[in-house]
């Protein structure tokens, strides 16, 4: 590497560092582990290096400039790639020891992902997970922003490299008395009086709960709004409303589902935002690729 260039990586990583911390210089050195003196070092540093302003004073924060966003979108991907090169380096002579930093959906805190993450974790104890559940538009985010190493996400964002895990069939989920329960198929326009427990807007299966009514020939009434899918079958066991959510793993006392005539799935994806993957993280990521073969449709909710 160019002498200037390597002399300049630390100052480099902490721009992007304040970045994604949004200004807040203490905040970013604490990531990195230094004295926010040195951070403000790396970033004044920078800006006499490349003759250009870095920030700008924000209140109690710093405000990057266009020239400085413009630069960490350019150089954050190389520079995680060159993270990735040297943590792959480390591992090699400790291949099960690492951490990887995973997410998954709101709407996927039971059932499959708890048990496969809690079958890795014995399998391999000596690799850390970092957990984090978020809406699927903040996990896309921050897999760009190199905070996450995997996710998994529903739908597949479009620009990210994935791989489709499963295909989830998604039922009506009604109260074990209800006028239906006792159906094996209903079409969608059957449930046109009924009250709804759906996810808030802008998740996907409100998106589709709304698309796939409409196109049935009414606007739902949606009375509930919940993110976990465990709290709204709970809810509709309850008799407060019925649901259009994927299939429960473990049957629940007090309710029924029923299958919904037509075609009404969405594909689950397991997705990177890096060329190559540390060999910890493909560890992880081959382990849930064997595993969702098999889920079989419908199974991963």
């Amino acid at each position: 590497m160019d002498e200037k260039l390597d002399a300049l990586v630390p100052h480099l990583r902490a721009l992007v560092e304040l970045a994604d911390q949004d200004g807040h210089m203490t905040d970013a050195a604490a990531v990195l582990g230094i004295p926010q003196s040195t951070m403000s070092r790396r970033i004044h540093g920078l800006e006499d290096h490349l003759g250009v302003p870095m920030v700008v004073p924000r209140g109690r924060t710093v405000g990057l400039t266009q020239q400085a966003r413009d630069l960490v979108a350019e150089i954050r991907a190389p520079l995680r790639e060159i993270g990735i090169a040297i943590s792959d380096l480390a591992e090699a002579a400790d291949p099960d020891h690492g951490v990887v930093r995973f997410g998954f959906p709101l709407t996927m805190g039971a059932g499959v992902i708890p048990d496969l993450l809690a079958a890795f974790s014995d399998a391999h104890p000596g690799i850390r997970l970092d957990l984090k559940q978020a809406h699927g538009a903040v996990l896309v985010d921050d897999l760009q922003a190199g905070l996450l190493d995997l996710a998994i996400i529903i739908p597949p964002p479009r620009e990210l490299a994935h791989e489709v895990l499963a295909r989830q069939t998604v039922v009506a989920t009604v109260p074990a008395d209800h006028r239906l329960a006792r159906r094996r198929m209903i079409s969608l326009a059957e449930l046109a009086d009924e009250r709804f427990i759906a996810n808030p807007e802008p998740y996907n299966l409100r998106t589709l709960t709304d698309a796939w009514c409409l196109a049935a020939g009414f606007v739902p009434e949606v009375k509930t709004e919940v993110t976990e899918f465990s709290t709204i079958r709970e809810f509709v066991s309850r008799g407060m409303g019925i649901a259009l959510i994927p299939r429960s793993v473990r049957p629940i006392e007090g309710l029924t589902e029923v299958e919904l005539r037509g075609t009404h799935v969405r594909e689950i994806a397991l997705v990177s935002a890096v060329r190559r993957p540390s060999r910890v993280v493909a560890r992880l990521r081959d382990y849930i690729t064997e595993a969702a073969e098999e889920w079989g449709e419908g199974s991963a909710s």
